[in-house]
């Protein structure tokens, strides 16, 4: 009761309502101290209670933490246009407890999983990030405050893609950088680019993909669909693993789809066939090399972590969500058919982009790899994908293959 008397409030009804002259405040971090302006000082404990608090949650959409040209902290709501002192997260104030990670689901949107964090120190890299999953991958990102790097092979698209998150928030710092991951010569030129900016590496998410292609090689001579989904993707993680291990701790994120689930990639001897993904033209089915090239995915995935993760470098792939109707599926008719009809019982595009940046900014993922994940959570992927072996197997064709096109040979 010495509290209340010293207040001069001890008759009140409400223990958590303050004494005159006092204002509850909250550091960037979210803890909640108090400011008596009468006798200009500042304290952790409420001055009635005597408990410590902190703010519960995150920042609501819309909503962002700045400094003041005094150095104080100030929350901008970017919807209504506004500014104050006052932590909205006030509103919903705990006791000094820990609190438990948010579980999330199928119908958790991206940006659910980054609200109110801060991610201004963070470098992102995203393949394929013009449209679709990728684009609100990125979009989300870069509403969060992380510099956002789009690798497109069309670099208009791309271009387009970051003028509509800078149309969204001014501030966004994202930009298009042109990689054609159907040749190996553009992987390595984009690494270069990249490189040439000095710029750190916290997250890269490997989520450009074909699927219903067309026979068709690339200029390395390699079946498009396993280059383009696989083989791009590791002679890039290859070019920049130095750039990662420098920005440790670092998380990659490959995309997959459950449908690697429906084949395999072993030879008689157990080893990874390097013709049956890159199967010559009377050989070809668009979905079977999809779901091969999904395969590799989750095993390149698997052995990049083993490989890198000393360094603190992570990685996970990710099932996105079934039959999303994006561009992926724009070679074969019968495919966008099939997704218009499954598109009113599918997940949005800001779902379906949930599971990688779940995996991609989780705290409670740091350090972790070597998993798979569908709608948030941990699940088992095909037993070949658990395989150690197959994935190693794998690792090493893709190191032969890329040395032998940058040393010049096309023969398969």
């Amino acid at each position: 009761m010495s509290a209340l008397k010293y207040a001069g409030m001890d008759d009140t009804d409400s223990d958590d309502e303050l004494p005159p002259g006092w204002e509850e405040r909250s550091t960037k971090d979210g803890w909640v101290y108090y400011a008596n302006h009468d006798e200009m000082k500042t304290q952790w404990e409420h001055p009635k209670t005597g408990k410590k608090k902190r703010c519960a949650g995150d920042l609501p959409y819309g909503w962002e933490q700045e400094t003041d040209a005094k150095g104080q902290i100030v929350f901008v709501d970017h919807i209504n246009k506004r500014t104050t002192y006052f932590d909205p997260r006030q509103a919903f104030t705990v006791e000094d407890v820990v609190v438990k990670p948010k579980r999330y689901d199928g119908n958790t949107a991206a940006l659910e999983i980054l609200q109110g964090r801060d991610l201004s120190d963070k470098v992102v890299l995203i393949t394929g990030g013009n449209s679709g999953i990728g684009f609100e991958t990125a979009r989300s990102f870069a509403l969060h405050g992380a510099h956002v790097i789009i690798a497109c092979r069309n670099l208009s698209r791309a271009s387009k893609a970051v003028s509509l998150i800078q149309e969204e928030w001014h501030k966004a710092r994202v930009e298009a950088m042109m990689c054609d991951l159907a040749s190996l010569r553009s992987v390595r030129e984009f690494a270069d680019s990249f490189k040439a900016k000095k710029l750190p590496l916290h997250i890269l998410v490997c989520n450009a993909a074909v699927c219903t292609q067309p026979w068709s090689l690339t200029e390395d001579g390699l079946e498009s669909t396993f280059q383009i989904c696989h083989l791009g993707h590791f002679l890039l993680v290859q070019c920049l693993q130095d750039v990662l291990r420098r920005s440790a701790p670092a998380r990659v994120v490959v995309v997959s789809s459950e449908s690697h689930r429906f084949t395999d990639l072993l030879d008689s001897s157990g080893k990874v066939d390097l013709a049956l993904l890159c199967p010559p033209k009377k050989e070809y089915w668009s979905m079977l090399a999809y779901n091969r090239a999904k395969l590799c995915n989750i095993l390149f995935s698997n052995e990049l972590h083993r490989r890198f993760s000393p360094q603190g470098v992570t990685s996970n792939a990710v099932h996105p969500g079934n039959m999303m109707y994006t561009s992926i599926h724009r070679s074969w008719w019968l495919m966008t058919f099939l997704f218009t009809l499954a598109r009113p019982f599918t997940k949005s595009m800001q779902q379906g982009a949930a599971t990688t940046v779940y995996c991609a900014a989780a705290p409670e993922l740091e350090g972790l790899g070597g998993m798979y994940f569908n709608n948030c959570f941990r699940c088992l992927p095909s037993m070949q994908a658990q395989d150690q072996s197959s994935a190693a197997s794998l690792w090493e064709l893709s190191e032969r293959l890329v040395a032998e096109r940058s040393a010049g040979i096309q023969a398969l």
